[in-house]
């Protein structure tokens, strides 16, 4: 009886030990994006009808995926380099955001019918949609376009140098945006369109991508030079914590299931990083990827990290997806 005791242990403490050593993002499919080619550019999602979509910058498309069935059901052609794109529920449309022509197209959601063509401006960057308003905001040259639901334009905010990642938050309405030419982070108040502050980043240059963790009060800020990953106080932009982080980030991602970030880098790696105590974050694990897969998606209401892996060496691009755990 002793004996057969030991062995149960010994079991259970090697369970726990491989529970352990499990990575804590688990590769569970891959989705073929046969006919795309050159640079793909940043995913959206409808979480209400299941589908992800993909703005496939070289080729001037975007695929549609059913997630149910992890298959592209449908693609969007002749666009001049599609870069990013955001999914509003409250008109059902896709809004498409050109790099090539700095132009904002929408369609509808489900047939993909074109509706309108709205000029943005010169050297157009990201989107993203702002739920308390029902507004989505474009970054361009040296301002955000501020749009309607419908894809409407409906004024400029004047920024100190030019945007990239935004961030909504919606306690209070704010939008976050990096200022990686004017090494600083930008916070503008939506309900009064306009800036309201301009935090200088001082621990790294290169801050492009961003991530939020509004039920903790925390903007974060991935730096490239040096590789550099900082918590900041919503409120007054501190910084409350920092350490080293991989190196090329493109995208970053908070995780508000598991407490965690991901961080995807160029160099064929999604950096893990795991709340400690307060701001305090860790690196538990890098997870291989693909050399030049730079950016992706995660969709808590799924609990899935997708990952875009473009053409390399006779590979057909693809989308990974990843489960947390």
């Amino acid at each position: 009886m002793r004996k057969r005791r030991v062995a149960v242990a010994l079991l259970c403490c090697a369970l726990s030990a491989a529970q352990k050593q499990a990575p804590p993002l688990e590769l569970i499919g891959k989705i073929a994006l046969d006919g795309v080619h050159g640079r793909i550019g940043h995913l959206g999602a409808d979480i209400y009808h299941g589908y992800l979509f993909v703005a496939a910058s070289g080729d001037g498309s975007v695929p549609v995926i059913d997630v149910r069935r992890n298959l592209v059901v449908d693609t969007i052609h002749g666009l001049a380099e599609p870069f990013d794109l955001a999914y509003v529920k409250s008109s059902n449309r896709l809004f498409v955001l050109s790099s090539a022509d700095g132009t904002l197209r929408a369609y509808d959601a489900e047939s993909l019918k074109f509706f309108s063509t709205v000029r943005i401006g010169p050297d157009t960057g990201h989107i993203v949609f702002d739920g308390a308003h029902d507004r989505l905001y474009a970054g361009y040259g040296a301002a955000l376009a501020v749009l309607d639901s419908s894809g409407g334009k409906l004024f400029d905010i004047a920024l100190p140098a030019h945007p990239e990642f935004l961030q909504a938050a919606e306690t209070p309405p704010r939008i976050f945006v990096n200022l990686p030419n004017a090494h600083s982070v930008a916070e503008v108040d939506s309900d009064e369109g306009r800036v309201i502050a301009n935090w200088p980043v001082r621990l790294g240059t290169e801050n492009v991508p961003l991530a939020l963790d509004e039920s903790n009060n925390l903007l974060f800020v991935a730096c490239r030079h040096p590789s550099r990953l900082l918590a900041l106080d919503m409120s007054s932009g501190a910084v409350l914590a920092h350490l080293p982080a991989a190196s090329s980030i493109d995208q970053l991602f908070f995780d508000p299931i598991h407490e965690r970030l991901y961080g995807i880098s160029s160099e064929g790696q999604i950096a893990v990083y795991e709340r400690k105590v307060g701001a305090e974050y860790a690196e538990i694990a890098e997870v291989a990827t693909s050399a030049g897969a730079r950016t992706g998606l995660f969709v808590p209401e799924w609990n899935r990290l997708f990952v875009a892996v473009p053409e390399f060496a006779g590979h057909p691009a693809e989308i990974r997806i990843y489960q947390p755990r």
